[in-house]
């Protein structure tokens, strides 16, 4: 082998010399990415507003619907009684119970929402004696929140708890963080628990269930059960108009502000840095619109929890979609 320097006549290389414009196109892997449809699908269902035509038409829908049914059965009861006398008193006990159920209903409902229009106003009243330093305020907040958990039992020893401690409070912060670590943090667990359950409801269906209009109604009605259990567990039990009315204004508030949409940066607990594209195309929406569930139920949260929080951490996205589709992600993991 000669030694000292080796001269290369490049003028003379007639190889054909690979062309920036020839290279393949690269394969977009966002562009492929799931996005959860099923989840933005029911989210902009639930949270669109009728319009005042849409309102007018239903509105005189059912009222002309009622009133045809009101007289068909005034018409049937009357001419029942007139020719069959003991039945016609049977039929119009039977239609008199229906009506006494149906305001007992309605009566349920109003009652519903007047307990979701409590804890929203305790919350504005904390928010407001916090916001001012008020004493007296804070101390009447804690007592409208003593009174709404009065009665139970997953409450007593944290209602034992504060009314021993809270005469050492002097200021409104100390005071509102008191109830809250006392009364609240137990009852934020729970909620969680409900998130992560939903969660991972809607992952699993999501992902197995291979028909769009399935995935959108499983989607919808797990949201709503799951809203309506984090109300129950504040304390404000909804009944059905009530619960979709605070799903909506949920659903509303996060189309909104544009937050039905996840990230690799939001599945990064669970996949390890790796990108959506890398998943089967339904097992990976189904992750998705499991993340999104789990986006809804903080959310819920924050709206029915009668307190605002202070002392106690804010509920992390990323910590229940961990813990409720970590365990999904790792178990198909292991057996591909």
């Amino acid at each position: 082998m000669a030694k000292g320097p080796v001269l290369f006549d490049l003028d003379n290389d007639t190889a054909a010399r690979p062309s920036v414009a020839e290279a393949p196109p690269v394969e977009d892997l966002a562009a492929n990415a799931p996005q959860g449809q099923a989840m933005q699908i029911a989210a902009r269902l639930a949270a669109r507003k009728p319009s005042t035509l849409t309102r007018l038409f239903w509105g005189l829908a059912l009222a002309v619907v009622g009133a045809f049914v009101s007289l068909a059965a005034w018409t049937f009861i009357t001419d029942l009684m007139a020719r069959y006398p003991l039945l016609g008193t049977a039929m119009s006990v039977l239609m008199g119970a229906f009506l006494l159920v149906c305001a007992l209903v309605t009566l349920r409902e109003v009652a519903a929402i007047g307990r979701l229009g409590r804890l929203d106003g305790l919350r504005h009243s904390a928010a407001e004696a916090l916001a001012q330093g008020d004493l007296a305020a804070a101390r009447g907040a804690t007592d409208r929140l003593v009174t709404l958990y009065k009665g139970r039992e997953d409450t007593r020893w944290g209602r034992d708890r504060l009314a021993e401690l809270r005469g050492d409070q002097l200021d409104a912060a100390g005071l509102l963080a008191l109830a809250e670590r006392e009364l609240l943090v137990p009852l934020d667990m729970a909620a969680q628990r409900e998130v992560e359950a939903a969660a991972r409801q809607v992952a699993t269906v999501t992902a197995l269930v291979p028909l769009a209009l399935a995935d959108v109604v499983a989607a919808l009605t797990s949201n709503l059960r799951m809203i309506r259990r984090i109300a129950e567990v504040y304390g404000g039990r909804s009944g059905f108009f009530g619960s979709w009315r605070l799903t909506r204004a949920v659903l509303s508030h996060l189309v909104a502000t544009g937050a039905v949409a996840v990230g690799d940066d939001m599945l990064e607990p669970i996949l390890g840095g790796s990108l959506l594209g890398k998943l089967s195309r339904r097992f990976g929406e189904g992750l998705v619109n499991g993340a999104l569930t789990a986006r809804v139920g903080v959310a819920a949260i924050e709206v029915c929890r009668p307190l605002p929080f202070t002392a106690a951490r804010r509920p992390k996205v990323r910590t229940i979609i961990t813990q409720s589709l970590g365990g999904l992600f790792g178990k198909a993991d292991k057996g591909s």
